[in-house]
């Protein structure tokens, strides 16, 4: 038996007609949500991949069987280069998936995490995130993929270009001039205090400035 692939499907803002939105929670506050498209089905990708309906059903039936059962399905920002989930990258949790005609359909709320805190300083300064499908299958000569194994969904950045590979925003975030002090702060304090929170939103704005997406 052929050893299955890491499967990794982009959608961008604009395909997966992402809506962003706010609702209570029950400590009085608001949760940020984002909610559309999470998966294609019968459609040949721009990774050349089509993914049928059937294999679609399977993996939202599979979330969605896991959330019933008060599993936490827990997404990061960027893809991992393992199918596993990295604690420390979690930025949302998948709260509902269904099928609407041959698409997977999703809502994840953004979790108050360090990289949950960056998505949100994110798509509040105006970023358009996209969405993208990770899990393991095998691909037939003809594109199509079958068993079909979702694990969860993350949040990407857009692609500029069909197969591009999204920018990664930690790497990127890391790696410019003060970035490794913006992500060490936040874990250290963002969650807690106000004036370490307005600093994040100071620099992510800067941040935002430079990215090219």
């Amino acid at each position: 038996m052929a050893m299955a692939n890491k499967l990794y499907e982009y959608l961008s803002f604009d395909r997966a007609h992402v809506e962003l939105l706010e609702e209570d929670n029950m400590k009085g506050g608001k949760d940020l949500c984002m909610k559309g498209i999470f998966i294609q089905g019968d459609v040949r990708n721009q990774n050349q991949r089509v993914y049928p309906v059937r294999e679609i059903a399977k993996a939202v039936n599979s979330i969605t069987e896991k959330l019933k059962t008060g599993q936490s399905v827990m997404g990061e920002l960027d893809h991992p280069e393992e199918l596993s989930i990295n604690l420390d990258r979690v930025s949302h949790v998948i709260t509902e998936m269904w099928m609407d005609g041959a698409d997977g359909y999703g809502k994840l709320k953004i979790v108050p995490t360090p990289m949950g805190n960056i998505v949100k300083t994110l798509l509040q300064s105006g970023v358009r995130l996209g969405v993208s499908s990770r899990g393991s299958g095998n691909v037939g000569d003809d594109g199509a993929v079958s068993d079909f194994e979702i694990i969860t969904v993350d949040i990407v950045a857009q692609p500029s270009a069909p197969n591009a590979y999204p920018r990664t925003i930690y790497e990127s975030l890391y790696n410019m001039k003060g970035g490794s002090s913006i992500i060490n702060g936040v874990a250290r304090q963002a969650l807690t205090e106000a004036a370490a929170q307005k600093q994040l939103v100071k620099d992510l704005q800067r941040f935002i400035k430079e990215l090219k997406i």
